[in-house]
């Protein structure tokens, strides 16, 4: 009976020594702490061990229960799932909802959208808002670091700055990276797509490779539509080909942009404005690009179709921002008055719409 009641007494004993370190570590995990660093960063670099991050958030104050969260992911957890990050932990908190942001992964990158056709002055509008620097970095900064040319002088030695060569994209940087190293991937992943044979073909065209990036802008604010680029490159080159000036508008937004009096609307003063990028008063291509290029503009400016068209008039029948061409004045003008008339209506309709909301107001 001795035996029995010896191991009924261990039994018990582990009984109450398993219930107290199961109510330990359950309370140990689900306990939450305050701490301080709730509005900072915590980096999980990658590689770092488990038993290092809970040591490292041990340190920062935001895990007490270092023991307990190790044990648990030894025996119960599993400690593979743990990812590499920046992580913001809210407080309180407690190890298991720790351990689950930590299992979920939370890497704060940045992605950057650079659309077709902005400019280096959207670029660096964009560049700004998206990464907030701890001494503020003004736009005009970020347009400064745009004239080193150092990244391109290869290519295009006559380029005074980075406007055409970076390239529009997607991309992801990690918070907080600093606007000459966004500048500096714009520019690499524009050297990326330009292919070196491209500068044997512009040299077929007497052209350079930099002209052939400002005919490329031209292109790319001219249309959306790849298949519709070489048509409209054909235009270009015709009209070069005759003296005829560009008389492209998006050269006169360039210049109010450059000006720092662009407002949105294309103005009289905006197409009257002296300066060489406007195409409407001086003849040729602009000194340089009027903004980023794709691929496909490249292409369409190495490539034009061969037409005899010299212009152009907005699709007012598709209303998709596609064009009709022409190889007359006459047939031209007709189909611009047919697009003023539309251009018209639309104005009517925008100013009867803003009428009726106000009158709801």
């Amino acid at each position: 009976m001795k035996i029995f009641g010896i191991i009924a007494a261990i039994i018990l004993i582990a009984i109450v020594v398993f219930a107290a370190g199961s109510y330990w570590l359950y309370s140990s995990l689900n306990d939450q702490i305050v701490h301080d660093k709730a509005g900072q960063y915590i980096v999980i670099e990658k590689g770092t061990t488990p038993k290092e991050i809970i040591k490292k958030l041990e340190a920062e104050g935001i895990i007490t229960a270092g023991t307990a969260t190790e044990l648990y992911i030894r025996t119960l957890g599993d400690a593979g799932k743990l990812q590499a990050g920046e992580y913001q932990f809210a407080s309180p908190i407690s190890p298991m909802q720790v351990l689950k942001q930590l299992e979920k992964g939370e890497d704060q990158t940045i992605k950057l959208t650079i659309p077709e056709g902005f400019t280096r002055f959207d670029i660096a509008k964009r560049i700004v808002e998206k990464f907030p620097q701890e001494t503020p970095v003004t736009e005009a900064q970020v347009l400064l670091l745009m004239e080193n040319t150092d990244a391109i002088k290869d290519l295009a030695p006559e380029a005074k700055n980075l406007e055409g060569y970076m390239y529009p994209s997607t991309y992801t940087f990690p918070r907080g990276t600093k606007p000459e190293v966004v500048i500096k991937r714009l520019v690499d992943q524009f050297r990326i797509i330009w292919k070196p044979e491209w500068a044997e073909e512009a040299k077929r065209l007497n052209r350079t490779p930099h002209e052939i990036v400002t005919i490329a802008s031209l292109i790319e604010t001219e249309s959306h539509f790849p298949n519709e680029r070489p048509v409209v490159a054909s235009v270009i080159y015709n009209r070069l080909a005759k003296g005829i000036p560009l008389g492209i508008d998006q050269t006169s937004v360039y210049v109010a942009k450059m000006q720092n009096r662009w407002d949105g609307e294309i103005n009289k003063s905006d197409l009257e404005a002296d300066s060489p990028y406007n195409t409407r008063r001086y003849g040729g291509i602009p000194p340089g690009p009027i903004s980023s290029v794709t691929e496909s503009s490249i292409k369409a400016a190495l490539e034009p179709a061969q037409t005899d068209y010299i212009y152009y008039v907005r699709n007012v029948q598709t209303n998709d921002e596609s064009h009709h061409f022409y190889s007359s004045a006459a047939e031209f003008e007709k189909g611009k008055a047919e697009y003023q008339k539309w251009l018209e209506e639309e104005r009517r309709k925008l100013r009867e719409k803003e009428a009726a909301e106000n009158s709801n107001k």
